[in-house]
């Protein structure tokens, strides 16, 4: 008997193939794998392309098709390039939904966290990445509605909106960290309404007074910071001096410590420098502790 029309038993088809034998028998039940014929007793055979037949079954099942899709494969119905790009994206849609999950995870091993909390980790988890991108979207409309699209608000909304509704294709763990605590940001109800509180104030026409150039709250409020002057001291008095532009009257010093003090938060200030890890921008030194320096010293000098 020629190779061509050698037939085996399921068991003489295991050792050439090193599957199981419960496997075979499996596969041939579910008919995956035909037999060439049967013995005198009734036993199935198989020929030599039923073993190759085997190691193409056995290499989809790995890559995790199931047998509806191998059968699909085996009679032609489908080719395996279009089984195997619809099963990537299967595969790929899995790994992003456990990456959130990873970083959900994390996240809560490493912060601990409220009962409240953990619900919205666990909603946060099960969205799809279009159910985020309304959150997102939700949040942005709800700060800024009526502020006007050429409104100051408008580019902010527009960069609040870059909130990414999927985590990068290889997080680190910084940017899993970062993806979590913001979309956390965006739940929080003080959170919300503080960012709308500025986006409206931002949108007034300009009456209140001009508030001092950033750089040199940033460099002489933040040095203040850096070496620990009080506000309220005398010191602290000059180097005031050297951040407003100019003789500022005491009660335009409390409406200006007013203004700033409607612009600054910590919180927010989080938001933008969460958003530049998950982008991947080199990390900003935070500046609102100097102007949270800047507005006591302006009350307490004014």
């Amino acid at each position: 008997m020629s190779d061509d029309t050698e037939l085996f038993t399921i068991g003489e088809l295991a050792r050439r193939t090193g599957l199981p034998v419960r496997t075979i028998r499996f596969w041939s039940d579910c008919g995956v794998l035909v037999p060439a014929g049967r013995s005198a007793g009734g036993y199935r055979l198989y020929d030599n392309a039923a073993a190759a037949r085997l190691d193409l079954v056995r290499t989809l099942r790995e890559l995790g098709l199931d047998l509806d899709a191998v059968r699909r494969v085996l009679r032609g119905q489908t080719t395996v390039r279009d089984v195997a790009e619809a099963h990537l994206r299967a595969v790929e849609a899995e790994i992003r939904t456990l990456q959130v999950r990873r970083a959900v995870l994390r996240h809560v091993a490493r912060q601990g966290s409220t009962t409240e909390e953990m619900r919205l980790m666990h909603e946060l988890a099960r969205m799809t990445a279009e159910e985020r991108q309304r959150v997102i979207d939700a949040y942005v409309r709800e700060t800024f509605d009526g502020t006007g699209a050429d409104g100051p608000g408008a580019p902010i909304a527009q960069a609040m909106r870059t909130l990414p509704a999927q985590l990068p294709a290889d997080p680190t763990p910084e940017q899993e960290e970062a993806w979590v605590e913001l979309v956390g940001l965006l739940g929080d109800e003080d959170f919300r309404r503080r960012t709308r509180e500025m986006a409206v104030a931002g949108a007034r026409p300009a009456d209140e007074p001009r508030g001092p150039d950033p750089a040199r709250v940033g460099e002489h409020a933040g040095r203040a910071v850096r070496d620990g002057v009080p506000p309220e001291s005398a010191r602290g008095g000059e180097i005031l001096s050297l951040v407003l532009d100019g003789d500022v009257p005491p009660a335009e010093r409390l409406r200006l410590a007013d203004t700033l003090a409607t612009f600054t938060d910590r919180r927010v200030e989080r938001y933008w420098q969460l958003l530049g890890i998950l982008n991947g921008r080199p990390p900003t030194p935070p500046q609102v502790p100097a102007f949270e320096w800047t507005i006591a010293a302006l009350r307490a000098h004014a």
